[in-house]
């Protein structure tokens, strides 16, 4: 099986749940995956805002009062020891954890009024990318978690398909929990890149060519596939003749030299690496700018770590939000700088956010009910603040804004018929979202 794991690290949330997980995308026979091509079906989507979008998830539940949504009059076991600071846009105050940010205000748009009511990180993790409720206890974490209902980057690589020899859904550092394909099929899976692009050795060994086979070799491998296939097509529709269609996408991907140049982080200057942070989440951000910069529709950053229970102030203000200020605020400015950021949709959010008051062991817990999410470019109105929540951050006090309504937003934004149905597995039309409605104001 081909198995991109160059080494990526192993984090655990607090229901012990390791990260270090693999997703098979093809066999190694023949010339190397007989699978991979499935994966990169093509499907022409409506011209639209963004052509791609770039989503980074802060797994485990971002703080969102520690952040975007200060509550500076509430008592301290509410408001924690963070202070709000102003920001480009007036009137709009985040966190003194987010400078980078708060200076940088009027490119994004944040959303105060997410909330949902699945608290678990599986679960949740599911709900976010397929906006369906999991039909499996928080806890049971096979990857993807999603056997059913696709996710969002699947139905952007079906309804959008590729833009050029770059897979249209790439997964990266590791595989995301509810990021897979559903009944739509490993066509429409991620490739992903078990890997740590802060590493000096980082590199997507599986696009090499392979050592020791000659051109005509490879050219004989080929024609015997072709053979294999056109038989397969005789006696028996559907994968074959998928796996036939779409092969040479596939061989070209192997071969491409665009393809390695896009993941080939190290040409990037020492400057721009280290704008974005010597960081997983900085450099799988600047992973993220080359390769929808290559053509990739939908790319999906896992970044573990914000499942913060106990004693998480410390690490909030030295481990993960100025990571995160930093990743976002310089891909958002690059994407601009480059002329990209009006048809790169970016969001950032996590599968919940954290309880109002603090713990019993300086931390907060999950609290699914109240979350920020943020946005920016792919056709959005910048600058502004959607939404509003009570004074302990705990409900939204405005119209609430459901998972459905996130990802109907997001096939807007991408020319995609959030309505348009599929019959699944047991012959039903399904819908690509169930329901939801495009934020008011947002675009």
């Amino acid at each position: 099986m081909l198995k991109l794991n160059l080494g990526s690290k192993d984090f655990r949330r607090c229901d012990g749940v390791s990260r270090r997980h693999a997703l098979r995308l093809g066999s190694c026979s023949l010339l190397g995956s007989l699978t991979l091509p499935r994966m990169l079906a093509a499907a022409t989507g409506a011209e639209a805002p963004a052509k791609s979008c770039i989503f980074l998830f802060l797994e485990g539940g971002p703080p969102h009062q520690d952040m975007w949504d200060p509550k500076p009059a509430a008592p301290s076991e509410i408001r924690g020891p963070f202070s709000p600071i102003s920001t480009s846009v007036d009137g709009t105050f985040i966190t003194d954890q987010l400078p980078l940010s708060a200076k940088i205000a009027h490119k994004y748009t944040i959303v105060r009024s997410h909330s949902h009511r699945d608290n678990g990180h599986s679960t949740g993790y599911h709900y976010v990318m397929t906006g369906r409720r999991a039909n499996f206890a928080d806890g049971d974490n096979p990857v993807p978690n999603n056997d059913y209902f696709p996710s969002i980057g699947s139905v952007a690589a079906r309804e959008l398909g590729p833009r050029s020899t770059l897979p249209p859904y790439i997964n990266l550092p590791h595989p995301m929990q509810g990021g897979g394909p559903g009944f739509y099929g490993a066509e429409y899976a991620p490739f992903v890149i078990e890997a740590d692009p802060t590493q000096p050795d980082f590199e997507v060994k599986d696009l090499q060519p392979l050592s020791g086979i000659s051109a005509e070799r490879r050219s004989l491998r080929k024609r015997l596939l072709g053979g294999i296939d056109q038989f397969e097509q005789k006696v028996a529709r559907g994968p074959a003749e998928v796996m036939s269609s779409y092969y040479e996408k596939a061989a070209s991907l192997i071969t491409s030299t665009d393809a390695r140049k896009a993941f080939d982080i190290q040409s990037e200057p020492e400057s721009v690496r280290d704008a974005y942070g010597r960081t997983q989440l900085g450099q799988c951000s600047l992973l993220a700018r080359r390769l929808v910069e290559a053509g990739c529709r939908f790319v999906g950053v896992d970044a573990p770590g914000w499942d913060v229970h106990f004693n998480c102030f410390p690490s909030l203000q030295t481990d993960l939000i100025p990571y995160a200020d930093r990743a976002f605020s310089t891909l958002v400015n690059d994407l601009e700088d480059r002329g990209l950021l009006d048809e790169t949709l970016v969001v950032m959010m996590g599968e919940m956010g954290r309880t109002p008051r603090v713990n019993s062991r300086a931390g907060r817990d999950h609290w699914s009910m109240a979350q920020t999410i943020i946005f920016a470019g792919g056709g959005i109105r910048p600058g502004q603040v959607i939404g509003a929540t009570d004074h302990q951050a705990a409900a939204p006090t405005t119209e609430p804004i459901g998972v459905n309504d996130l990802l109907h937003t997001i096939c807007r934004q991408m020319g995609i018929n959030p309505d348009k149905q599929y019959l699944g597995p047991l012959g039903r039309p399904i819908s690509i979202c169930d329901g939801g409605k495009a934020i008011e104001g947002l675009a």
